[in-house]
């Protein structure tokens, strides 16, 4: 074995310490991620905390509890800010919004939702679409640090052109300013906006469900996990969708080799826009083809 090898083998032996240490002391369960992509996470958090090995950065999460923290938010959702994603909130306005006005109250799940960027931006567009007030939204992260900042309803002041630009791509029908005010070096959203999203630490690796939902929207998130831990958490995803509801995953993720992915079709040629299939129908179809033979 050389050097490289070595140093391979022993880094795959004190990332799964590293994460075992992590589930028996806090309960958190990260083994099975994606290995790439959680060693990936490891060392970017190592070069901040500025330790130089696996094992001690195990050493320094497990007497920390807020570098285990940060460790959290470093594996929440990657959201790109207010109305980052123009594409995403442009599909939801002019697709998804016209089936909600069909109900006569609209739960939607933000999975991972990290700063609360995403939540308070679709507060926003369904304020403008007069349906706001029959909807509740539900924002859940594995970080309650992260939930502690998002309940703020607070934006960076810096950014806040950035935000203003992105909402007119995003079909903004009004004045991004008519949603929040100064507040000393930042912005506060208005208590209209932030009334009916609630804010909940979640787990998917250990958590069940806990309501049906219209929406669950759970971008970028499918990639991080392993196979397995796709599958079980594609099944709560499944079973927490209410009749024809609509699951938005990121633009390069999809249903489709997952269980039941067959139990989805796109919707609206929305990319990562999925519906949920009557099930009914799709029995009545596997029965019908099954009698013709």
């Amino acid at each position: 074995m050389n050097a490289k090898q070595d140093k391979v083998r022993l880094e795959n032996i004190e990332t799964e310490l590293f994460l075992a240490g992590i589930f028996r002391y806090y309960g958190y369960d990260f083994r099975d991620y994606g290995q790439e992509i959680i060693k990936a996470r490891i060392r970017q958090r190592m070069l901040a905390e500025r330790v130089s090995t696996v094992s001690r950065f195990q050493g320094k999460i497990l007497h920390d509890p807020a570098c285990l923290e940060r460790f959290l938010r470093a594996l929440s959702g990657s959201h790109v800010g207010m109305f980052g994603d123009t594409d995403f909130y442009f599909g939801f306005r002019s697709h998804v919004v016209p089936l909600l006005k069909t109900y006569p109250f609209v739960r939607i799940w933000d999975i991972a939702c990290s700063s609360g960027h995403q939540a308070y931006a679709m507060a926003i567009l369904l304020t403008e679409e007069g349906i706001y007030s029959r909807c509740r939204i539900y924002a859940t992260d594995l970080s309650e640090a992260a939930l502690r900042q998002a309940r703020k309803g607070v934006l960076s002041r810096a950014a806040a052109e950035e935000y203003a630009n992105n909402y007119l791509l995003a079909g903004g029908r009004r004045s991004f300013w008519d949603y929040c005010k100064p507040k000393n070096n930042r912005l506060a959203l208005q208590g209209s906006i932030k009334r009916n999203i609630v804010f909940s630490q979640h787990n998917l690796v250990t958590d069940s469900s806990f309501n049906e939902f219209q929406v669950i929207v759970c971008r970028n998130v499918l990639s991080l996990f392993g196979l397995a831990l796709q599958q079980r958490v594609h099944n709560l995803i499944f079973e927490s969708l209410g009749r024809f509801g609509v699951l938005i995953l990121g633009s390069s993720e999809s249903p489709e080799a997952l269980p039941k992915g067959g139990q989805y079709e796109t919707f609206n040629d929305c990319a990562g826009f999925y519906q949920k299939i009557d099930h009914f129908r799709i029995s009545r179809t596997v029965g019908r083809l099954s009698g013709s033979g």
